[in-house]
């Protein structure tokens, strides 16, 4: 099973959205708490080539994006072979 990261903030209805549709594939994620002005926000902010939204999502490291590139991604049909590999 692939590691996936999902960086959020509390409060955030995106972050929700995001943690939802990857609880309905049935995959295990870790949430890393990242508010703003901490050290795992800017370590997102870093990861994620400057985007400063959350959530920020990582599969195997690959930057995916926030929400609503999770949702795309799954409507195009590239979130499942991510999430469960050959």
């Amino acid at each position: 099973m692939p590691k996936v990261e999902v960086y959020t903030q509390p409060g955030c209805p995106y972050c929700s959205r995001a943690k939802a549709l990857l609880a309905r594939k049935g995959v295990a994620f870790q949430e890393i708490h990242a508010p703003y002005g901490t050290a795992e926000r800017e370590e997102s902010i870093r990861r994620a080539g400057g985007r400063t939204s959350v959530p920020q999502i990582f599969i195997d490291g690959r930057h995916i994006g926030g929400s609503d590139d999770l949702a795309d991604l799954d409507r195009a049909g590239g979130l499942d072979p991510l999430l469960h590999p050959a």
